[in-house]
This record gives structure tokens, C-alpha cells and sequence, in this order.
């Protein structure tokens, strides 16, 4: 009798601890699930508020309240290059005319974050002093083109050449589940401001 009890306690012991590795596993299951899906969920939100703040910029590119102050909105693009612009526009719709410029940093600049691909978006409005925006963005790169679709190579020399740009901005999280990070793409192709058309 004593050693069919013995057998008894080793089995139900087996049968325990894998009911408790099970319980483990789906639980740790449930964690990476959560993680994920809240991670998806803010990559979301972040490529929705910088799009939506990025399409409103970039359509007013030449824009201003009082059109003589920009008689030639071909001139409106100051610089251009693959990862930064700066251009005028009216920024609150009051006549004065203003200089905004976008800009990607580098990697580095980010290094207090658990994700190593992302960086700042910097939105700088005339002399103001460069505010990094930090939402998990790792892409932002811009492609002009010309009046005849043309592609214009890098560095711009004439901005005054551009006509339409494509937009591409990639978000991921700043902190994953196991290093997955979630991530999100849009693209703007062929964004036109009304503006640069007047010519």
C-alpha cells in the first residue's frame, strides 16, 4: 500500500507541474497578447497625429493670408533634401508670413529608449528653438518632383523646381514585448500643395 501511494503522489506531482507550466505559459501568452495589442494601438494614434499634423503643414506650403507677401509660391520651398524641408506658410491664418522646417535626427539622439531605430521629429516654426517630437517614428523621407514627374535628384539645388513630393513615415513602439516592436507605414504620393501650382 505504501508504495502504490508513493506512485500516486510522484504521478499527481507530474500531473501538477504540468498544469502549472501550462498555467505559465498562458499566462506569459496573455502578457505578450496585451503588450502587442496596446503596442499596435499607440503606433496607431502616433502615425495618425503626426500624418494629420504633417498633411496640414505641407498643403499650406506657400500659403499666407495675405497673398502679396508670397507673390511667387514657387519660391515658397527654401531647402529640400531626403529627411528635412523648410518652407514658408501662414501658420495661424493672421497675414504673417512664416517659416516652418521639418526635420529627422539621427539614431542617437534617442538613446534613452528601449527601441534602437527610433528618432525625433523635429517641427521647428521660424526661430524657435528645435522641440523634438518623440512617437516612435524611424522613417520620414520626402522625394520631390518635378512639374514633368520627374524625380529631382539630391542635393536640391532649385527648390524652385519642386512641383509634388512623396511623404513616407514609418512609426514602430518605443518599448516592445520581447523586442517586437509593432510598427505602422503610411505614404503620401505625389502630395501637391494648391499653391505651388500657382505659377
Amino acid at each position: 500500500m505504501g508504495f502504490s501511494t508513493l506512485i500516486d503522489i510522484i504521478g499527481s506531482s507530474i500531473i501538477g507541474g504540468m498544469l502549472l507550466l501550462m498555467l505559465i505559459n498562458i499566462n506569459d501568452t496573455a502578457t505578450e497578447q496585451s503588450y502587442v495589442y496596446a503596442g499596435e494601438l499607440t503606433v496607431q494614434e502616433a502615425l495618425v497625429e503626426v500624418v494629420t499634423l504633417i498633411e496640414h503643414d505641407f498643403r499650406k506650403i506657400g500659403y499666407c493670408d495675405d497673398w502679396t507677401k508670397i507673390p511667387d509660391p514657387a519660391k515658397s520651398i527654401l531647402t529640400a533634401d531626403s529627411t528635412s524641408i523648410s518652407f514658408l506658410t501662414d501658420l495661424n491664418d493672421n497675414g504673417v508670413v512664416d517659416t516652418l522646417r521639418y526635420s529627422l535626427s539621427d539614431t542617437s539622439a534617442l538613446t534613452h529608449t528601449p527601441n534602437p531605430r527610433d528618432r525625433y521629429l523635429f517641427r521647428v516654426a521660424n526661430s524657435d528653438s528645435a522641440i523634438g517630437v518623440n512617437l516612435g517614428i524611424t522613417q520620414f523621407d520626402l522625394e520631390y518632383y518635378d512639374a514633368l514627374g520627374n524625380v529631382i535628384p539630391f542635393p536640391v539645388a532649385q527648390p524652385s523646381e519642386i512641383f509634388t513630393m512623396r511623404i513616407s513615415v514609418t512609426v514602430e513602439n518605443i518599448a516592445a514585448y520581447d523586442e517586437n516592436y509593432s510598427n505602422a507605414f503610411w505614404r503620401q504620393i505625389r502630395l501637391a500643395a494648391r499653391n505651388l501650382r500657382n505659377r
